[in-house]
Formats: structure tokens, C-alpha cells, sequence
């Protein structure tokens, strides 16, 4: 069984940081391509950032880009989210999901407000 658990979130003034983390268990976390996405209050999801298997590829939201990094630690099963820059629209809940699947997890809360 997959399961995904994410963590790291809370308030954070604009302009601040956060570290996501998100523990994989049930399926070869090293195999799979892996992704963030986002859901803001009254909103779908959104896509955020990709990474693949072995790490060496990754993509983000143009939005994104340039304050947030995507990396994975294949021997923890663990996938990151360094979050730098925050802005109010940044706000949502973040979820972390296998390529293709969507997010199972219960998310982490990250709120942009000062």
C-alpha cells in the first residue's frame, strides 16, 4: 500500500521560508518520478514541481520558479520542498504524490501572512 506522508508546513510572514518533507513507504520510492501540488482555499489542485527518480531532472510551476527546490533523499524514501520567497498566494495545502497518482496524503498547511 502506498503511503505518503507530508510535513513541514505552517505560518510564515511573507518573504519567509519552509522545508516540505514528504516520507514514501509501500512502492520502490527510487523508481518512481515524484511530484508536488498545491491546493489553495476554494481552489483545485495545482500542479507545483516534478522530480524524477533519480533526481537528476526537475520541473516547477513558472510561479515557482527560482524560490522553490525539489530534491529527494532515495535512502530515506523522503522527498523535499525548500520553499524560499514565500508570497500570500503561495498559501494552500501541499501534497506530495507519485507521477501519475493523485495526492493520498493528508497534506501539510502552509500559510503565507503577516
Amino acid at each position: 500500500e502506498v503511503q505518503l506522508v507530508e510535513s513541514g508546513g505552517g505560518l510564515v510572514q511573507p518573504g519567509g521560508s519552509l522545508r516540505l518533507s514528504c516520507t514514501a513507504s509501500g512502492f520502490t520510492f527510487s523508481s518512481n518520478s515524484m511530484r508536488w501540488v498545491r491546493q489553495a482555499p476554494g481552489k483545485g489542485l495545482q500542479w507545483v514541481s516534478t522530480i524524477s527518480g533519480g533526481g537528476g531532472a526537475t520541473s516547477y510551476l513558472e510561479s515557482v520558479k527560482g524560490r522553490f527546490t525539489i530534491s529527494r533523499d532515495n535512502a530515506k524514501n523522503t522527498l523535499y520542498l525548500q520553499m524560499n520567497s514565500l508570497k500570500p498566494e503561495d498559501t494552500a495545502v501541499y501534497y506530495c504524490a507519485k507521477l501519475g497518482l493523485p495526492p493520498s496524503g493528508q497534506g501539510t498547511q502552509v500559510t503565507v501572512s503577516s
